[in-house]
């Protein structure tokens, strides 16, 4: 297969995550603030969702995880208060030294805490968001995330092409933060093929991808595995596609897609843990992201660790990249 290049093997960087340390994360997209497009989101919060409730919970939901193993912990500004919520609970827990975080700039809350605000957040990827976002991201958690990601980078943004943000980047990445993108969109694999070939200096600042792939829409996954093969960490999102390839479906009647309904009927367990266990499953993924934003989702996804799925009863759930992204923009903030 042919892309125009061929990206190097780089060194690969250090394991993001201690040795023995389960590869599946907490994101806290769904958690630091009221509302959030995944599928049953509102139901999973319930009716308290003043900014203390939703602290409470997201702690609740960080010691869950700690104590299930999961070290890794994602958050983004744009998440509401989801960074001042975890370098919170780091503090009050003493987990400072062994917990691995990661954050994202390039979109700012703008709903101020409103389920129906007009906009929720606002993307915007030039360098003076960069240098805004950088110091209040250190502020919130307390010290530098491992993973500092351009949030949802496009080719239609331009962010790849930036100069001035490519030699900032370089700056953060020679002092020790691993760089790197998340992506979103049916061009995902563009994009992120646009930034193996980056340089600033004849090197490349970016050394990590978080990415959308699952059962619906695995349209990334050679990409993933190129930028595997050249030494950076990846990290997959969205494994569940919103609370598509949960119990809950996209309607909230349990739509499950039969195939992945029957191999959880299979194994026992439910259609999110399979969902999971295949991303996990693939060998480019460094780590996959949960978003679970209620205890019992989370101890479902948890059961994807100790899964083996029979890829090949599933593989025909694949939708075209576009028919997927079309119906995600069009799920409702919940």
């Amino acid at each position: 297969m042919s892309h125009g290049f061929a990206p190097p093997a780089g060194p690969s960087a250090p394991p993001l995550l201690p040795p023995g340390t389960p590869r599946l994360g907490l994101g806290l997209a769904a958690l630091g603030r009221p509302a959030y497009i995944n599928l049953g989101h509102d139901a999973a919060l319930g009716p308290d969702k003043a900014v203390g409730d939703l602290r409470a919970r997201t702690w609740a939901m960080l010691d869950q995880a700690w104590a299930a193993g999961l070290r890794y912990f994602d958050a983004a500004r744009s998440y509401g208060r989801a960074e001042e919520f975890l370098g919170g609970w780091l503090g009050a827990r003493g987990h400072a030294g062994e917990a691995v975080l990661g954050s994202k700039w390039g979109y700012t809350y703008v709903a101020d805490w409103h389920m129906d605000a007009p906009a929720h957040e606002v993307k915007d990827h030039s360098l003076a968001t960069l240098e805004r976002q950088w110091p209040e991201t250190l502020a919130s958690l307390g010290r530098a995330p491992a993973l500092y990601l351009i949030h949802s980078a496009t080719l239609e943004t331009g962010v790849l092409e930036d100069a001035g943000v490519l030699a900032r980047l370089a700056d953060l990445a020679a002092g020790g933060v691993r760089v790197g993108l998340s992506t979103s969109g049916p061009r995902q694999a563009d994009t992120l093929r646009r930034a193996l070939a980056a340089r600033v200096d004849g090197v490349n600042p970016f050394s990590a991808v978080q990415a959308t792939w699952n059962l619906l829409e695995p349209s990334a996954g050679a990409a993933l595995a190129e930028a595997h093969a050249a030494g950076w960490t990846v990290v997959v999102k969205e494994g569940v596609a919103n609370g598509r390839l949960t119990a809950h479906g996209l309607s909230g009647a349990g739509d499950v897609p039969p195939a992945l309904a029957a191999e959880a009927a299979r194994l026992g367990v439910g259609p999110d843990a399979v969902a999971l266990a295949a991303a996990l499953a693939q060998p480019w993924a460094d780590l996959v992201l949960s978003g679970a934003a209620a205890p019992e989702h989370l101890q479902g996804n948890l059961r994807a660790l100790d899964l083996t799925p029979d890829l090949g009863e599933l593989a025909g759930l694949a939708e075209e990249p576009e028919t997927y992204w079309r119906s995600r923009s069009a799920l409702p903030w919940t």
